[in-house]
């Protein structure tokens, strides 16, 4: 079952203001959620990565964040502000079903299981993205949650270390600072510097510019297995990080930037 695509939000009552950093890195990769035997990515990092991200930031478990990035309760534009390259990489990769983990001190209180070192390495071709970096603009309705995310980022502090999708692509966040939400031009035609969720109908093509369309997940809910997938949301955003002209679209404006919020 397809899980359903997000509408564009108004804005909630008290997003006045919002957080903007930058994320970038040597590599990144954000997993496509279809089975290949190439690790495929994303172009464009998924709304909840950067829920992840975020989250991690802030020092939230694994499957703690979802409710703070529920739709009404946070918004996130994502920019990507470089050409967006990538290329494929062979990686050898240790098996981790069941047979082919050893236990560590099983005989112990505590006991935890490990790859086998021994085994056969598999290798798998991963696509992996090339100095990406993205502009993420974030509110959320959680005020302590916020200021104390506000904080981290004023510090350049962080309670794990950012990475781009894998742990091993480790990320540098540069703040932008705090600031206001404000209503965008009303315009026939815009500029829009964000990704737009559903505009694929309104996209205005011009000879030198470039744009695609990316459906990724967009929100996440906690199940009897761990977590799902509750919507997913269809970018069209420009590949080489500039931006795009569209019609029947209301931005918001961020830092003199026109951005759109999912």
């Amino acid at each position: 079952m397809t899980a359903p695509e997000t509408a564009v939000p108004d804005l909630p009552d008290g997003a006045h203001t919002c957080l903007s950093f930058t994320i970038s890195g040597p590599w990144g990769h954000f997993r496509r959620i279809e089975g290949n035997i190439v690790k495929q990515t994303y172009r464009v990092i998924p709304r909840t990565t950067v829920a992840g991200l975020i989250g991690a930031m802030l020092g939230i478990e694994r499957d703690g964040y979802y409710d703070l990035f529920a739709p009404g309760e946070s918004l996130v534009a994502i920019e990507p502000t470089s050409k967006l390259r990538t290329m494929k990489l062979p990686m050898n990769t240790l098996s981790t079903a069941d047979e082919h983990m050893s236990s560590l001190n099983p005989r112990g209180k505590l006991s935890i299981k490990l790859p086998n070192p021994s085994k056969p390495r598999q290798q798998h071709n991963y696509e992996v993205l090339v100095d990406p970096a993205y502009r993420i603009d974030v509110w959320l309705a959680d005020e302590e949650r916020y200021e104390q995310f506000r904080s981290l980022l004023e510090s350049g502090k962080s309670y794990y270390v950012p990475s781009l999708g894998i742990s091993e692509y480790l990320a540098s966040v540069e703040y932008h600072g705090e600031f206001a939400i404000e209503q965008g031009p009303d315009d026939d035609t815009v500029t829009v510097d964000s990704t737009v969720p559903e505009a694929v109908d309104t996209i205005v093509p011009e000879p030198d510019t470039r744009y695609q369309i990316e459906q990724t997940p967009a929100f996440m809910e906690r199940d009897e297995g761990g977590r799902t997938t509750s919507a997913f949301v269809s970018y069209a955003y420009n590949p080489d990080g500039g931006s795009l002209r569209l019609t029947d679209i209301s931005p918001r404006l961020v830092d003199d930037r026109h951005v759109v919020f999912t």
